[in-house]
């Protein structure tokens, strides 16, 4: 465990020292600030649009973080023959593989954190120059409570996708694991289509091979409460729970595959 911990550590600074990452951190604060010059297009939406902007930059900036650093997290050991240096030490295969993960998750917490900071603090600007009569009208408060649980639906979203990026750069280059991570991304997003199949095609072997895609591969759809956040529908502690535990279990699932084929992979 300690040396995961240590692992993960490096991981993480290593992250944060990327000249990416501090680019589209920065994208993300600037848009934030943006968005309350956005919101003032529409009168009486302002905030909704913001909401709604601010939790989709969130999710868009972490995705092109956790892809594109997490791809790198095993092909940069690699392509800078470090990995030879590394696995001579008394560090398992396995250990290797958690720690940079929980190093790349680690850097994903503070990213959204900050993002999260700022997305509040614009609302809470708008909050306090507005008159009451003006914020009578709005369905939840500015700086709701409740878009935490998008927040953090998000953060656990996108340490699914670091999973699948790690897991395809166990086997795969750079630019391939990329366009596997972005396409299983897209498809996540509309795994539930694959169940209904059947009013589609009348083809028995294709709506089983549909239904099997539907349960192998990952629903990331109900990760994805932003519209009922900002439009003021409850989103219960129970349901973020449950769409928790299945993003843990199927990260569980891709580490322990990422383990398997990086524990087997020759670097002679």
């Amino acid at each position: 465990m300690a040396i995961i911990t240590r692992i993960a550590v490096h991981a993480f600074k290593e992250s944060i020292r990327d000249k990416v990452l501090y680019t589209l951190v920065l994208f993300a604060v600037l848009l934030m600030g943006a968005l309350y010059l956005i919101g003032q297009l529409t009168a009486g939406q302002d905030v909704k649009i913001i909401k709604d902007l601010g939790l989709a930059a969130t999710q868009i900036v972490g995705l092109f973080i956790a892809v594109f650093i997490g791809i790198g997290l095993v092909s940069k050991e690699v392509e800078r023959r470090s990995i030879y240096s590394l696995l001579s030490k008394p560090i398992r295969r396995h250990e290797l593989i958690l720690g940079k993960y929980a190093g790349l998750v680690l850097t994903l917490a503070v990213n959204v954190a900050v993002m999260a900071v700022a997305l509040y603090l614009v609302l809470g600007y708008m909050s306090w120059i507005e008159s009451e009569e003006f914020k009578a009208t709005w369905v939840r408060p500015a700086a709701d409570p409740a878009m935490w649980s998008a927040l953090f639906l998000v953060f656990v979203q996108l340490a699914l996708v670091t999973a699948i990026a790690l897991f395809f750069s166990t086997f795969s280059s750079p630019s391939l694991s990329a366009v596997l991570t972005f396409g299983l991304y897209v498809v996540g997003h509309f795994n539930a289509d694959l169940r209904n199949f059947e009013s589609v095609v009348d083809s028995s072997v294709a709506v089983y091979l549909a239904r099997a895609l539907y349960y192998v591969l990952p629903n990331l759809a109900p990760f994805d409460v932003k519209a009922a956040v900002v439009h003021g529908e409850p989103v219960s502690l129970g349901y973020v729970a449950m769409t928790t535990w299945y993003g843990a279990a199927y990260v569980a699932a891709l580490l322990l595959a990422s383990v398997f084929i990086f524990s087997r992979r020759d670097f002679k």
